[in-house]
């Protein structure tokens, strides 16, 4: 037991970066892989697991040996014109995927609480997380984020009380099938989009630093000089971790799909109640309340995640002063990207789109964007001038430039078959 609770103890941002990766965005994606590909894409869930653990890491370790977050690195070695399109590109996508978790979050009520209104849930979710991330202290809202994230256990619960052909699931992880049809490589891009997450990378970089900060490491020079291999070996145990807490998550959600959506013919979710429907053999009618408890737990996890990130890489870029370690006059710029992603992600709500498919729809732009940022950071972390002794090994600089390579393959597969 104390060996447990000293564990415990050493899980942080990579935890919570790796609960934050299975948000409304990745149950939706990892549930629309079970339904309409069965067990067939289920080999994803572990496949990733390297690639992203292994990036992740690099963006911890960039963060540790820099001492600051990975917009200023990248703004510190490369052109603004590379910065300012990176920056860009992850406040359009995370706007959308946060409008998207919101969007989830209130059908989900509703499946519960028919006649509530869905413009107030969105607004009243939205102004919830808000006030979290801007009143509540750092090490308060770290603290709860990383309690929160155990909701996920959930799905994996759910998953093991099915009578689930598991010799099925072995060849399936073995003996990968793939075809290059339309519908799969977008799926593919949207599972890979939403597990080796641009939002993911940026957080977690920032909050090593936020860690470094709290332990009274208040310079850049100061936080770059105070990381030891001791802090290298903590960050590796939450790092991987963390991802193998989400890829856990992952693969037990497309097992429950695809053992009770895919032969009752459910081939394409295109709402909440379907979604739902995986966790009825192990919540029987209280289906719905899991499910959208389920939703509310990973949507209130990510949010900040999503906002935190895209205000960390935006506030970066122009020098602003950085930190939910600051109060809101201290980072008033900070604060108020953070402010205006949200904002603009509750506008989302009301042009249309469906709050479920939204989620698959993010998935797949995260899918398209990721390769670009990949490139960076796999550079950075390779970097002896940038990294110091902390610079990558050769199997690191390895599955990075894999990674690299898996995810524009990908990202090139989804763009030519949207574009056809």
């Amino acid at each position: 037991m104390q060996r447990l609770r000293e564990y415990w103890k050493i899980l942080g941002p990579g935890f919570t970066t790796g609960a934050a990766d299975d948000d409304p965005s990745g149950i939706a994606t990892y549930s629309q892989v079970g339904a309409s590909r069965g067990f067939g894409l289920i080999w994803l869930s572990v496949f990733t697991y390297p690639l992203m653990s292994v990036i992740q890491e690099m963006c911890a370790r960039i963060g540790l040996a820099t001492g600051e977050g990975l917009a200023a690195n990248i703004r510190r070695h490369y052109s603004k014109k590379v910065l300012y399109l990176c920056a860009g590109l992850l406040l359009f996508a995370n706007t959308f995927n946060i409008g998207a978790n919101l969007g989830a979050m209130a059908e989900s009520v509703r499946l519960i609480i028919p006649g509530a209104s869905f413009a107030l849930l969105v607004v009243g979710f939205a102004t919830l997380s808000l006030l979290l991330q801007i009143s509540v202290s750092y090490r308060k809202y770290a603290k709860f984020l990383k309690y929160l994230s155990l909701i996920l256990i959930a799905y994996i619960l759910s998953a093991v009380v099915l009578d689930i052909d598991w010799g099925e699931v072995l060849r399936s992880i073995f003996s990968p099938s793939l075809s290059f049809v339309k519908e799969e490589v977008l799926l593919i891009c949207a599972a890979l989009g939403t597990t080796i997450s641009p939002y993911l990378f940026f957080w977690q970089t920032s909050q090593e630093v936020e860690e470094q900060i709290s332990r009274g490491e208040i310079t850049t020079l100061a936080r770059e000089e105070a990381t030891t291999r001791s802090d290298i070996r903590r960050m590796r145990i939450d790092t991987w971790s963390g991802m193998l807490f989400s890829n856990l998550v992952m693969f037990f959600i497309i097992a429950a799909s695809a053992a009770t959506l895919f032969p009752s013919g459910v081939r394409e979710i295109s709402s909440a109640a379907e979604a739902a429907e995986a966790l009825r053999p192990f919540a029987g009618e209280f289906s719905f309340l899991l499910f959208t408890l389920g939703i509310l737990g990973t949507g209130f996890l990510s949010i900040p995640v999503l906002a935190g990130s895209a205000s960390y890489a935006i506030s970066e870029s122009f020098g602003w002063r950085v930190g939910l370690f600051r109060k809101f006059k201290e980072a008033s710029s900070f604060y108020g990207i953070i402010i205006l992603a949200v904002f603009l992600g509750i506008i989302l709500n009301f042009i249309g789109l469906n709050p479920i498919r939204a989620l698959i729809y993010s998935a797949i732009i995260n899918g398209i964007i990721a390769p670009i940022i990949l490139f960076l950071i796999v550079r950075l972390a390779g970097s002896e001038q940038v990294m110091g002794k902390y610079t990558n090994k050769t199997t690191g600089n390895i599955f990075g430039w894999l990674t690299v390579g898996v995810m524009s393959l990908a990202s090139i597969g989804a763009i030519v078959f949207l574009i056809l």
